[in-house]
């Protein structure tokens, strides 16, 4: 476990194209993201709701401070992203948690991905009109 004054626990996770690499150390319970507030940062209750769940579920809201850098894709990928991350920070940072992580699905990295243009077609699926006459 983590003691006052300690160098930071870093986690990675990665959702689409968003990467976000998570830090976190004992603390009172701040939560930054790019240098904002989490509210701040994520709009939507959602996404808020979604980066906090593996604090919730370890029952570590309040005692580590939690600092995030996330770059790529959209905010609701990004929030999956710094979800992953800082399940895999509190893992890292408190063994005992893993339980509670895997439960919750918190460290199962979500693979889907946008699949690629194929030539001969407008998008990945999507052909031209066909016309047989």
């Amino acid at each position: 476990m983590g003691t006052p004054g300690q160098t930071y626990i870093w986690g990675t996770g990665r959702r689409k194209t968003a990467v976000a690499r998570v830090r976190i150390k004992e603390g009172t319970g701040k939560f930054l993201v790019n240098r904002l507030e989490c509210d701040a940062y994520f709009p939507l209750e959602i996404q808020r709701n979604d980066v906090r769940a593996p604090l919730m579920a370890t029952e570590m809201a309040g005692r580590v401070d939690v600092f995030v850098n996330v770059c790529g894709s959209g905010k609701h990928s990004q929030s999956g992203a710094v979800l992953l991350g800082l399940a895999r920070a509190l893992k890292e940072f408190r063994p005992d948690l893993e339980a509670a992580l895997r439960d919750g699905g918190y460290l199962t990295r979500d693979a889907r991905m946008v699949e690629r243009k194929k030539y001969g077609h407008k998008k990945a699926r999507k052909s031209f009109q066909f016309s047989k006459r």
